[in-house]
């Protein structure tokens, strides 16, 4: 009897722990299309860090997931690129303009085609992101008035580790 109750002791320790780190700590994402090439493919699977940003704000080009509210289930991994209350522009050669400097990056697979809401400078709030794919020209991002700015809230986490394709293993930069 005393075998038992250890090892359902044990069982029930570890169930609790799984939920509070799925809850608390960190989460498997799976990327789902092309958007983020070349630093993320699709099928990729990833670690997600869920608990950093209960101590610290997001910074400019960590890769961050988040709820798409047009589609029940559905999550958008993306790179940040417009923080809180800067302004951010696209011009039509597709640069990137943050407070009306030019935006040094090497993250986008090919220059930008469309700017989108991007095109007319856009003011952050003070708990807004600005959001872009890797592979501009295919991304839905904050250009589309359907993703927007994301709020500070709906940030789940960013990814920090890649646990699949096999060859792939290791941090996400």
């Amino acid at each position: 009897m005393k075998k038992v109750l250890g090892y359902t002791a044990y069982f029930l320790a570890v169930i609790l722990f799984s939920v509070f780190f799925i809850r608390y700590i960190g989460q498997r994402t799976i990327v789902e299309g092309n958007s983020m090439l070349p630093a993320l493919a699709d099928g990729d699977q990833l670690v997600s860090d869920k608990a950093s940003y209960r101590f610290r704000d997001p910074e400019r080009f960590e890769i961050i997931f988040f709820p798409y509210e047009y589609e029940e289930g559905a999550y958008y991994i993306k790179r940040i690129v417009g923080l809180p209350g800067e302004t951010v522009r696209i011009d039509t050669d597709g640069n990137i303009y943050i407070n009306g400097e030019l935006l040094e990056e090497h993250y986008g697979l090919e220059p930008i085609e469309y700017a989108g809401l991007a095109e007319e400078e856009i003011t952050l709030g003070e708990d807004e992101y600005f959001v872009l794919g890797d592979n501009r020209n295919i991304s839905k991002d904050s250009r589309y008035s359907d993703v927007g700015n994301i709020r500070r809230e709906d940030i789940i986490g960013r990814v920090i580790f890649r646990i699949y394709p096999l060859y792939a293993i290791g941090p996400v930069q």
